[in-house]
């Protein structure tokens, strides 16, 4: 009897000790799964940081390639067509009852320097105030023609080519020239002017 009391005894300090070593092992469990919820908790914290810092970076360099990229195209403006050199061709229309603009060519000199056919939209744009730049070009001192030959419909909707000539003198700085196209009333005719800005 003594023996199984003893196998009893020792039977139950194994099994508390089993216990107090699994209690042991769950707190020592529970502690390490907070440690590591907190280190993933902190780990997505610093990413999630890092990735802000690193779009703030890419939005910076983005603005300063876009800003690069407008300081070079206005050296690549200066370095081609100088001020003192320069001559601008603009387009402009007013009314555009009689006439509707497809296309309109540019000879300087004898010389086709430019071709431009219009789209519906650019041509309503016109109509509606736009100025369109359809050529610029590096041209000497001393006195040049310009040709303008404009192409669409006319009146009662039939096809219509006319031009227009005017001698302009290029002096120091840059030239504006406008191709203007009116409609005479009178007439019920499209005009053709070009102009000088002052």
């Amino acid at each position: 009897m003594n023996k199984s009391i003893i196998t009893l005894a020792a039977a139950t300090m194994l099994t508390f000790s089993i216990v107090a070593v699994a209690q042991e092992a769950a707190s020592i469990d529970a502690d390490a799964m907070v440690a590591e919820a907190r280190s993933a908790e902190a780990a997505e914290s610093a990413s999630r940081n890092e990735f802000r810092n690193l779009d703030q970076d890419v939005q910076s360099l983005k603005k300063e390639v876009l800003d690069l990229n407008r300081d070079l195209f206005l050296l690549e403006e200066e370095l081609l067509f100088p001020a003192n050199s320069q001559v601008a061709f603009f387009i402009s229309m007013d009314v555009g009852e009689y006439f509707e603009l497809d296309s309109v060519q540019l000879k300087i000199d004898g010389k086709e320097v430019a071709n431009y056919l219009y789209t519906a939209r650019e041509a309503d744009a016109l109509i509606r105030g736009g100025v369109h730049r359809v050529h610029m070009a590096n041209l000497k001192t001393g006195e040049h023609e310009l040709i303008a030959i404009f192409t669409g419909k006319g009146p009662h909707v039939r096809d219509y080519r006319r031009g227009a000539t005017v001698t302009f003198d290029k002096g120091i700085g840059a030239k504006y020239l406008e191709l203007e196209i009116t409609d005479r009333v009178k007439k019920q005719q499209p005009e053709f002017e070009i102009k000088e800005w002052e």
